[in-house]
C-alpha cells in the first residue's frame, strides 16, 4: 500500500471515529456539571428561558420493575406535569434526609408537581426489587419509584452521587440536574415560578395520575413494623425494643409478654408520659442499670430522648427536633440540634451517639447535659488517625468494653474502634473503604461485609448484624478475623441451626439471660438464639391486648364503608360476623383480637356494651331490635398468623356500617364480612 493511501485510509477511519464518539455522547444527557450547579439554580428569575429545558429527556427503560404503580411508567404519561427525579439509595443516610423535603413539595403542589423515585443501587442487597418495596414502606415514599438496577438513568442523566436530582418541564425536556441535601430550599423557588408560568400557557395537567398505586395500601400491618434495635435489663428482666415504624417502644419479658408500650403509636415529638409522649422513627436504645432510665436514640426527631422507668415519663435529653446544618457545633444538649443518631452506648457519665447523619460519633455528658463531637472530621469516608481527624461513615452501632469504642460504619462495611481517652485514635479492624463491600469471611484485609447496622459485644467477641448480607457474624477484635455463624445470604425467614436459620436485613442485637435477641427487621419480628445450640426461633409475644391502644392509635381510619341496606325482623335477633382470612392463615389464639358493635340508634338496636371476643372466624351477636332505622357499626380488630411452626403475624384493623331498617317480615339474622387482605410472601 502506497504512502498516499496509507493516509487516505487513516482519515476515513478517524473520520469515522469521531462520528461514532458524537453518537455516543449525543446518548447522553448534556447538564450542568458540578461547578454549574448552584449557577443554574440561581440563574436571573426575571429570564424565562431558565424554566424550560433544551434537551429531551431519555426514557424510562423497558422491563424495569416500578413501585407505588399499577404499570411502569413513561414520559408521555407524565406530561403536563413538572417532574423531579430523585436518584436515591435506600442505604445512603442522606437520602433518607431529603425524603421530607420531597413530600414537602408534594404537598404544595399536588396537580402540578410528580416526583419519580431512581433506585440506583450501591450495594448489592439494594438491587433487589423486594428490599426496595421495604424501603419504600420503611420510609413512607409514596411517589412512583422505579428500580434503575443497571444505571441506565444514572448514566443516562451522568449523576455522579446520591442523592441527585433532575428537573424536568412539563414538555419532557430537562430543565437542570443538581445534588445534595436542602431540596426544597433550592428548588422550590423554581419549581413555583414554573408551575406560575407553565400555567398561566395552559400546559399543565391538574389532573391527578390514574395508576397510582401505593404500596402500604397493599399491606397488612404486622404487630411490629420495622423494629429496629433492642437492649436488656437482666437484672429487672426487662427486654426493651424500638418498634420503629410504630413510634414506640416496647417493654417485653424475656419470653415475649409485652409489659409497657411507650409511646402514643403516632409521630410527633412530645415529652410526657407513656401514652402522651411521641417519637419519630425511634432506633438505638441503651439502658442505664444505675438511673433505671432508658436513652433512646429517636432517629427522625434528630433527638436523644430519656424514659425515667420509674416514674413512667419520657423527656428530651438533646436535640431540637430538627436536623443539624453543621457538623461541629455543640452545647447545651436540649438547645443543640443532632442529626439522626442511630445507636449509643453508656460509658461512665456519658452516652456515645454514633451519630450517622454527621459520619461522627458525639458525646452527651448525662452530669451537665452538655453535647458535642467526640470522634471524627464529619467527612463521610473510611480514614483512621487522631479522634478529631479521623473520616467515619454512617456509624449505626456502637458498643464498649469500658476501654475503648467498637462501632458498625454502614457505608463503609467496616468495623472500627475509638479510644474513650480524648487524646485517642480510631483504627479499623475490618473493612477498607466506602465501595469496597461483599460477603467474605476470614482476616483482617480480605473480610468483606454488606453495610453493617448492628453491633454486640459479648465474652470479649464482637457480633455483628451484617444486614445486607441477612446473616448474624462474629469478629475476635485480637485477631481480627470474622467467622459466620447465623444465616444464609438469601433473605427469608426460618427458624433453624446456625447457617440453616435465615434473616431478612437483621439491624440490632443483644445478649441476656443467657440467649440472643437478634431484631430481624424486615420480617417485623424479634428472633431468639440459644448460643449452646445456635438454634434460632422466633419470639411470640404474649399480651397483645397492650398493643391495641397503641397500635389503633397509629392508624387512620378512613370513612366506614356502607354495606348494602338489610331489613331485620323486630324482636330478638342476631349479627353474624364472618372473617374471611387469607389462605393458610388462622386467628392467633394468645391475641386479644375483638369486635366492637356501635348502634347509631340503641332504640331501634341495642348492641352489647362490651367488645366481643373474636376466638374463630364466624361470631354470631345477639341483638334487641324495634321498628326503625339504624346503622349498626362493626369494628374489627384481629391478629392472625400464618399456620405451621414457623408463624409470621399480621394485625388487622377495619370498619364496616350495615344500614338496617326494622319492620315486620325481615330476616332474624343480619350479616357482615370481612376480608383481610392477603398478606405479601415473606
Amino acid at each position: 500500500m502506497t504512502l498516499q493511501r496509507r493516509l487516505i485510509l487513516i482519515l476515513i477511519l478517524a473520520a469515522f471515529g469521531a462520528s461514532w464518539w458524537a453518537r455516543a455522547q449525543s446518548s447522553r444527557v448534556k447538564h450542568p456539571g458540578p461547578s454549574q450547579e448552584s449557577d443554574w439554580l440561581s440563574a436571573d428569575p426575571a429570564n424565562p428561558s431558565r424554566l424550560r429545558g433544551e434537551t429531551r429527556a431519555p426514557e424510562f427503560p423497558l422491563g424495569a420493575d416500578w413501585l407505588n404503580v399499577s404499570r411502569p411508567l413513561t414520559l408521555k404519561d407524565l406530561k403536563g406535569k413538572v417532574v423531579l427525579l430523585d436518584f436515591w439509595t435506600f442505604c445512603c443516610i442522606n437520602c433518607m434526609h431529603v425524603i421530607p423535603d420531597l413530600k414537602k413539595l408534594e404537598a404544595q403542589y399536588p396537580d402540578s408537581l410528580v416526583v419519580v423515585g431512581v433506585h440506583s443501587a450501591k450495594f448489592t442487597g439494594e438491587k433487589d426489587t423486594p428490599n426496595i418495596r421495604n424501603a419504600v414502606l420503611r420510609y413512607g415514599v409514596g411517589h412512583p419509584v422505579i428500580n434503575d438496577s443497571n444505571f441506565k438513568l444514572w448514566n443516562a442523566y451522568g449523576i455522579q452521587g446520591w442523592p441527585s436530582f433532575a428537573l424536568l418541564d412539563p414538555t419532557g425536556r430537562i430543565v437542570g440536574i443538581t445534588s445534595g441535601e436542602g431540596v426544597y430550599e433550592s428548588l422550590n423557588p423554581l419549581i413555583g415560578e414554573m408551575v406560575a408560568a407553565y400555567n398561566r400557557e395552559k400546559v399543565l395537567d391538574p389532573q391527578p395520575l390514574p395508576f397510582l398505586r401505593p404500596e402500604h395500601s397493599q399491606k397488612p400491618r404486622s404487630l411490629l413494623s420495622y423494629p429496629g434495635k433492642v437492649a436488656v435489663d437482666e437484672k429487672g428482666r426487662r427486654l426493651f425494643l424500638s418498634d420503629s415504624n410504630h413510634d414506640r417502644i416496647l417493654v417485653l419479658s424475656p419470653g415475649g409478654a409485652v409489659l409497657e408500650v411507650i409511646g402514643r403509636g403516632t409521630p410527633g415529638f412530645l415529652d410526657g408520659t407513656y401514652k402522651t409522649a411521641a417519637f419519630f422513627h425511634p432506633q438505638g436504645l441503651a439502658y442505664d442499670t444505675e438511673r433505671d432510665k432508658l436513652y433512646v436514640a429517636d432517629t427522625e426527631n434528630h433527638a436523644i430522648r430519656q424514659v425515667d422507668l420509674s416514674s413512667r415519663k419520657v423527656e428530651t435529653l438533646a436535640g431540637t427536633g430538627h436536623q443539624a446544618q453543621t457538623r461541629d457545633a455543640g452545647g447545651p444538649g436540649k438547645t443543640t440540634a443532632l442529626n439522626s443518631p442511630w445507636d449509643m452506648v453508656k460509658a461512665g457519665d456519658s452516652l456515645y451517639i454514633a451519630m450517622a447523619g454527621a459520619h461522627q460519633i458525639w458525646k452527651l455528658d448525662l452530669a451537665t447535659d452538655r453535647v458535642g463531637v467526640f470522634a471524627g472530621s464529619g467527612r463521610e469516608g473510611l480514614t483512621d488517625g487522631f479522634l478529631p481527624d479521623a473520616a467515619l461513615a454512617q456509624t449505626s452501632g456502637i458498643v464498649t468494653d469500658g476501654h475503648k469504642l467498637y462501632f458498625a460504619d454502614s457505608e463503609s462495611s467496616s468495623v472500627r474502634m475509638a479510644d474513650l481517652d480524648p487524646a485517642g485514635r480510631v483504627d479499623t479492624l475490618v473493612g477498607s473503604g466506602l465501595f469496597d463491600f461483599g460477603d467474605v469471611d476470614g482476616e483482617r484485609g480480605t473480610v468483606r461485609l454488606q453495610h453493617p447496622i448492628g453491633l454486640s459485644l459479648h465474652g470479649g467477641k464482637l457480633f455483628i448484624a451484617d444486614t445486607y448480607n441477612n446473616k448474624i457474624k462474629v469478629l475476635d477484635p485480637k485477631a481480627r478475623k470474622v467467622t459466620n455463624w447465623l444465616g444464609t445470604a438469601k433473605a427469608g425467614w426460618a427458624d433453624g441451626v446456625g447457617p440453616g436459620a435465615m434473616f431478612d436485613e437483621p439491624c440490632g442485637l443483644a445478649f441476656g439471660w443467657d440467649r440472643w435477641y437478634i431484631v430481624d427487621t424486615n420480617n417485623h419480628v424479634l428472633r431468639v438464639v440459644d448460643p449452646a445450640t445456635s438454634r434460632v426461633t422466633t419470639l411470640q409475644l404474649k399480651g397483645l391486648d397492650k398493643l391495641t391502644h397503641s397500635v389503633s392509635a397509629a392508624v387512620s381510619r378512613p370513612k366506614v364503608p356502607a354495606l348494602p341496606e338489610m331489613t331485620a325482623a323486630p324482636g330478638a335477633g342476631q349479627v353474624k360476623i364472618k372473617i374471611t382470612l387469607p389462605a393458610g392463615m388462622e386467628i392467633n389464639p394468645q391475641a386479644f383480637s375483638v369486635i366492637n358493635l356501635e348502634s347509631g340508634n340503641q332504640a331501634v338496636a341495642s348492641v352489647p356494651k362490651e367488645a366481643v371476643a373474636v376466638k374463630s372466624t364466624l361470631i354470631q351477636v345477639p341483638l334487641g331490635l324495634h321498628p326503625g332505622n339504624t346503622d349498626l357499626t362493626a369494628h374489627l380488630t384481629l391478629y392472625y398468623c400464618s399456620e405451621g411452626k414457623v408463624a409470621l403475624c399480621y394485625f388487622y384493623q377495619g370498619s364496616l356500617t350495615l344500614p338496617v331498617q326494622v319492620s315486620p317480615g325481615g330476616t332474624e339474622s343480619l350479616a357482615i364480612a370481612f376480608n383481610p387482605m392477603d398478606p405479601p410472601k415473606p
